[in-house]
């Protein structure tokens, strides 16, 4: 199909629509995976979507980005707060990662300001509920259109 793009979701995640949804909206992770692969296909982009509660499994599946995926977008939940081991697996990735979170992490309890994952990814994206999954999407298309364009790889 075209480039590859692995989706990551941590925990409790799979709770949306049921969770709080004065804070992370009424659509399922589900609903989000649907729309992320309607969308992917319009990009040209494959799209592997995935969702956990655990810490390390998130780990392998960064670990295993790098040799299966053009680029990465992560909504660890509140592993984004506290996980080096995702930052440091991140840091192994030569390739855009994306951050999302459906609310504005900034505009919530204090200790949600601090990201470890921002440390690692090229962008963040928050408060936009599930448009921002669509939008880091078009942002890695065109990173991986750039890449393509650069003259060192048109030999």
């Amino acid at each position: 199909m075209g480039s590859g793009l692995l989706i990551l979701n941590g925990p409790n995640l799979n709770m949306l629509g049921r969770r709080q949804p004065e804070i992370y909206g009424r659509e399922t992770l589900s609903d989000i995976e649907s729309a992320c692969k309607l969308h992917g296909a319009e990009l040209g982009l494959s799209v592997d979507f995935r969702q956990t509660n655990s810490e390390g499994e998130l780990v392998g599946w960064i670990q295993e980005a790098a040799g299966v995926a053009d680029a990465v977008i992560i909504n660890a939940g509140a592993y984004t707060h506290t996980s080096v081991a995702l930052f440091d697996a991140l840091l192994l990735l030569d390739m855009p990662i994306i951050e999302v979170h459906l609310s504005n992490i900034y505009r919530r309890e204090s200790f949600r300001h601090r990201s470890y994952v921002s440390g690692a990814a090229t962008g963040v994206i928050c408060g936009l509920g599930s448009r921002g999954y669509l939008l880091a999407m078009d942002a890695v298309a065109a990173m991986l259109a750039e890449d393509r364009q650069r003259p060192e790889d048109r030999q």
